[in-house]
């Protein structure tokens, strides 16, 4: 890389940073067999572009004799996967390379997005949404979401899905072609996220802006060297006056996904649940009672229905004293709500359940109201997008107005507030939002 550098990059001085030793080492160790599946979360900026998808291939062609070797190289965007194949290209036939591994260029397959060498290696650029045709011995993915892709679960579940069927038919043997994903975290529903929670066997190297710790050791035994928390990861580049200015711009949940790795802040984005403080019982008088639902009809998989219970306290703090979920189908989740609202108490805890739009969420709403009879039931229609109706219990959550009684589903209940809105699941804070807007609604004394 250094030697090849101002090949490419002629009026640019090459900046080296100890990550690039760390990258190289793993890509070496994919082309000794050592590594099959490798994946790698760095921020954006560190040139893991012109390693995995430049150098690495060319090297591998030239200095490592083995010029067999075929490559795919995709992005989430089809001209900058061609970017970095046509800087291959160029770096293959210059006069330094040449000079030094000689290697003959396909003349009628030597095209920017498709080229070959006499000995049968080729390369070829391709967006992730269109991996068909060839097969090849090293697949690498660069990217595979776009930053705006984070914030639409379809170009999510779209490129996992070509992640799950497609990539694994794009390799020449099953056994022995190597998948390399290199990317920056944006969701933890994206590729690395399927990747990380279903231990599909990548070896993980993660490089994080600011070190937050030790990490396992990799199956080549490194480990990051830093030892301070903050420490930066490519000072020589990313001095700490860079990356605090680009830190107030990109706001917690860009830093927390493009630069640490981790697609929530450590402390919370819009829910900071660490200031809530965990009571054993609960302080004084709780004037109301709500509980809040949201529904799904999945059977064991999938949406969960949630509820949980809000209370309002008379100094004006409020107590969040109970958060349930379960995954039902329509049957046996109506008996879920009326056996909960049954055990909350009849007319101590005000239901408050979502209506679907349509006359047959109207007829949802009313089957469910007549369901609980004798219990307070309200519906309504949620109004505005889920980010926006969990801002005010948000906001005196932040503000340490908000108890949480100790149980055990408070884990996974601040968990899934520390991740709102990136998580995998939003049933518990949307549930929780409901509950808390009934308690502060116009009507909240008013039940049906």
């Amino acid at each position: 890389m250094r030697r090849a550098w101002p090949v490419l990059e002629p009026g640019q001085p090459y900046i080296h940073g100890w990550h690039m030793d760390a990258i190289c080492d793993h890509l070496e160790a994919i082309t000794s067999g050592q590594i099959k599946r490798l994946l790698i979360n760095i921020p954006p900026g560190t040139m893991k572009s012109m390693a995995s998808a430049v150098f690495w291939p060319a090297w591998e062609w030239g200095p490592r004799g083995m010029p067999a070797m075929r490559f795919i190289g995709a992005s989430h965007e089809e001209k900058l996967a061609i970017r970095d194949n046509v800087k291959m290209r160029r770096l293959i036939q210059s006069d330094w390379y040449q000079a030094l591994w000689p290697t003959t260029m396909a003349g009628d397959q030597n095209a920017k997005t498709y080229f070959e060498n006499d000995r049968t290696g080729w390369r070829q650029a391709c967006p992730v949404k269109s991996m068909t045709g060839r097969r090849g011995d090293r697949v690498t993915w660069d990217d595979p979401h776009s930053v705006e892709d984070a914030h639409s679960d379809a170009a999510l579940e779209e490129a996992n899905r070509i992640f799950r069927e497609t990539l694994p038919t794009r390799l020449n043997s099953p056994k022995e072609s190597a998948i390399l994903i290199v990317m920056q975290r944006l969701s933890v529903k994206d590729v690395s996220g399927v990747i990380l929670s279903e231990d599909m066997g990548y070896e993980h190297l993660c490089l994080p802006m600011e070190y937050e710790g030790p990490r396992k050791a990799t199956v080549i035994g490194f480990t990051d060297p830093r030892k301070e928390q903050g420490e930066l990861l490519f000072p020589e580049r990313f001095p700490r006056e860079v990356v605090e200015r680009d830190k107030k711009i990109m706001g917690p949940y860009a830093v927390a996904g493009q630069f640490q790795q981790r697609p929530s802040p450590a402390q919370g984005g819009e829910f900071m649940p660490d200031l809530m403080e965990v009571v054993d019982a609960i302080p004084g008088t709780v004037t109301q009672w709500v509980r809040g639902w949201d529904l799904a009809a999945t059977e064991g998989a999938g949406d969960y229905t949630a509820s949980a219970k809000l209370g309002k306290l008379a100094d004006g703090r409020f107590v969040i004293a109970n958060v349930d979920r379960k995954q039902y189908g329509t049957a046996t989740r109506d008996q879920y709500i009326k056996a909960t609202a049954s055990a909350d108490g009849m007319g101590r805890v005000k239901q408050s359940l979502p209506q679907d739009p349509g006359q047959a969420g109207k007829g949802q709403a009313k089957a469910l109201v007549g369901m609980l009879a004798g219990h307070q039931a309200v519906t309504s229609l949620e109004s505005g997008d889920k980010v926006i109706r969990a801002r005010p219990l948000a906001s005196q959550v932040n503000a340490g107005n908000v108890l949480l009684l100790r149980g055990p589903w408070n884990t996974e209940f601040t968990e899934e507030l520390r991740l709102f809105p990136n998580g995998l699941h939003d049933d518990q804070v949307d549930a929780a939002a409901r509950a808390f807007n009934e308690l502060l609604s116009p009507t909240a004394g008013i039940f049906c």
